[in-house]
């Protein structure tokens, strides 16, 4: 019988190429203002028209600032790349949510709070983290440049069918453990290739057990394992959260749609390619120590020696260290850490912000940390501040920024200064993606909050 993933192919397969891909057909494209210019290019080049506009949208988010988004841009090249995209979706006749528009947002954070990305659809995004979208039910990856072109043009895409991978989670996750912490604790597992080639179902109680936000933090992070894709059954807590959203359907058409999300599930007897099992009972906070996600460990526990990682040469291992001046065996707890940064598609929602103030309201900002946080969408923004917790971050010594992809990558004017150590909820840690020499340790908003008020690595739990 079907797995979950083989129902939504098999449903959106308009044609397969005897020997070569399946031309999928694609339910909702989102283009941002790195990816799309060239092929928006190509359309224009070619005297080609978008096929189907209604099921685009188009959104800057990885280079429009945090601050003073009422002013022009300031770097010439990111102003440059917002202004094409809104000049593009213009010409072109698409839906575009500008800087300053009260629907703008990081693509990956406004699709599913406005319903945009629904149970049982195929999406994608010239971007990575498209996986995300997942979390609702939906086929979610990201496609190279000229893929954008092909969904413009056809709204298709061609695709080598990945084979699929289910990781079943068992046990009960002790308190202050969140989903960067499971997820996290999965690339470092299975490692950043572990399931390459894969399209990735997540299942087991604890997946059932997170809120939306939290599946969606889990989906972001499957291509850092490698995976095509991420995806959870829609269940429920799916429905509930998708009930009354502005894109959603609504009347008849609400309960047809749940009758229809109601059959996505893989069956009982599915057969899937490769079958991972994760206990996450004796799971603590976790952070990465290396320049990948999956170099990572219990937040007090040592950096482990290379002698005992089969999956990284000695070499690369060592060279990752030298780059964020660790050592072997070294214990990072009560590091001094420079910079907090609570945000990006991976924890960018109200419960990341909700998470993040639990743990300092009544407390205050450490003076030699700065702290950036910065809401995924100004729907984010306004939650935040509706709900007293923009209070409770004054009162602890911190300001709210304004939304947009910021720290996470270097392409925006919140970059880490080189040399300086970062507590980020974001999603990589390579060299350099926070800004040239800057040195990250990925955490989730516990890890982060706590660290912010000590201005050192510190265990969230000790709080809780």
């Amino acid at each position: 019988m079907n797995t979950l993933f083989d129902k939504l192919w098999d449903a959106h397969t308009v044609a397969q190429v005897p020997s070569g891909p399946t031309q999928l057909y694609i339910d909702r494209l989102y283009c941002h203002e790195v990816t799309s210019p060239q092929a928006f290019e190509g359309l224009r080049s070619r005297g080609t028209k978008v096929f189907r506009p209604e099921r685009v949208y188009c959104m800057p988010d990885h280079n429009i600032p945090t601050e003073h988004q009422d002013q022009p841009i300031r770097d010439e090249v990111s102003a440059r790349q917002v202004e094409t995209l809104s000049r593009n979706a213009a010409e072109f006749g698409v839906s575009h949510f500008g800087m300053g528009d009260k629907r703008n947002g990081i693509i990956h954070v406004v699709g599913p709070e406005t319903a945009l990305t629904l149970p049982g659809m195929t999406v994608v995004c010239g971007d990575s983290h498209t996986s995300t979208h997942g979390a609702l039910g939906a086929l979610a990856f990201g496609i190279g440049t000229s893929e954008v072109e092909m969904v413009l043009a056809t709204q298709c895409v061609l695709q080598a069918k990945p084979k699929t991978m289910r990781i079943t989670f068992t046990g009960k996750m002790a308190k202050g453990v969140g989903p960067k912490d499971l997820a996290l604790y999965m690339i470092q597992q299975l490692g950043t290739g572990g399931a390459t080639g894969y399209a990735v179902e997540y299942a087991g109680e604890p997946i059932r057990h997170l809120t939306m936000e939290g599946r969606m933090t889990l989906c972001n992070l499957s291509i850092e394992m490698g995976a095509r894709s991420g995806i959870i059954a829609p269940d429920e807590t799916t429905f509930a959260y998708l009930k009354g959203r502005e894109h959603a359907p609504s009347g008849l058409e609400w309960n047809k749609a749940v009758a229809y999300w109601k059959t996505l599930y893989s069956e009982a007897n599915a057969v899937f390619d490769r079958e991972v099992s994760l206990d996450v009972s004796q799971l603590t906070p976790r952070i990465t120590y290396g320049t990948n996600p999956g170099m990572g460990m219990g937040i007090a526990d040592r950096i482990p020696s290379a002698d005992s990682l089969a999956s990284m040469s000695r070499q690369s291992f060592l060279k990752s260290l030298e780059y964020m001046g660790f050592k072997e065996g070294q214990q990072l707890l009560g590091m001094p850490v420079d910079y907090v940064f609570l945000g990006s598609c991976t924890n960018g929602r109200v419960e990341d912000f909700r998470a993040f103030a639990s743990l300092v309201k009544g407390r205050h900002k450490a003076d030699s940390v700065t702290a950036w946080l910065v809401p995924g969408s100004w729907a984010v923004y306004e939650q935040i501040r509706e709900e007293g917790i923009e209070s409770i971050l004054q009162e602890a010594g911190f300001e709210l920024r304004q939304p947009g992809c910021s720290a996470c990558l270097a392409m925006n004017d919140d970059k880490i200064p080189s040399g300086k150590y970062a507590v980020s909820t974001t999603n990589r840690n390579f060299e350099g993606r926070q800004g040239p020499g800057a040195r990250t340790l990925l955490a989730g908003p516990l890890v982060a909050a706590a660290t912010a008020v000590t201005g050192c690595l510190t265990d969230p739990t000790e709080w809780l």
